[in-house]
């Protein structure tokens, strides 16, 4: 049985770049939904019993797949957030090391961006660091994660999913990730840098 995980701010601490009610939306109603919608699956489906997400994840496909991907890419993209006032920067190791793939922060944020906006339809954008510690960006469709296929570990995501900003942007997803980049918890990206390992923040199950 997997429950909801709870945000780690109110969910008014986001405005104006996320108001309450997209908040709501988002949390209450879309995430909650995969929550219930993997425990319904796995009351018939035995075989998963005890496994992590990320074990599900990595060896399932399907409606189980779907389900427990974006229960991990939501909690994940919660977890990359934090309210502007407690905004900070990248670690030392991470600012060089963005520095030695794109040049600077200023071009990393600009790609990162454009591929949130060149990702068709619904996913996510994504700052990955690979088995060789070069960072790389990843623009995955639907639920679809980076790491599966022995892929790199992400740092860093945005939701590209219409629904995640609607309320708020309508349909101005430059405008949207524009905004995202002054929230972006860079304590929570850096330490993922640091350690290299996939479900850093603690998702149960």
């Amino acid at each position: 049985m997997y429950n909801l995980p709870a945000l780690p701010y109110t969910k008014n601490a986001l405005a104006p770049f996320l108001n309450e009610e997209q908040m709501t939306y988002h949390y209450d109603k879309h995430h909650k939904t995969y929550v219930d919608n993997l425990n319904k699956i796995l009351e018939t489906d035995k075989s998963f019993a005890g496994k992590s997400l990320e074990e599900i994840i990595l060896s399932s496909s399907g409606s189980i797949f779907n389900n427990a991907a974006q229960i991990w890419n939501h909690t994940f993209y919660w977890s990359c957030l934090t309210p502007l006032a407690k905004s900070t920067a990248p670690s030392a190791a991470l600012t060089e090391a963005i520095t030695r793939d794109f040049g600077s922060l200023v071009e990393l944020k600009a790609k990162f961006i454009d591929g949130g906006l060149k990702t068709f339809g619904s996913g996510w954008i994504w700052l990955c660091v690979d088995s060789a510690g070069k960072l790389t960006l990843v623009s995955t469709s639907n639920a679809a994660v980076p790491f599966t296929n022995k892929g790199p570990v992400p740092l860093l995501t945005a939701d590209v999913w219409e629904h995640a900003y609607y309320i708020d942007y309508r349909n101005l997803r430059a405008k949207y990730l524009e905004t995202f980049w002054n929230y972006i918890n860079w304590e929570f990206v850096s330490k993922n840098f640091e350690t290299k390992k996939i479900g850093s923040p603690d998702f149960g199950g």
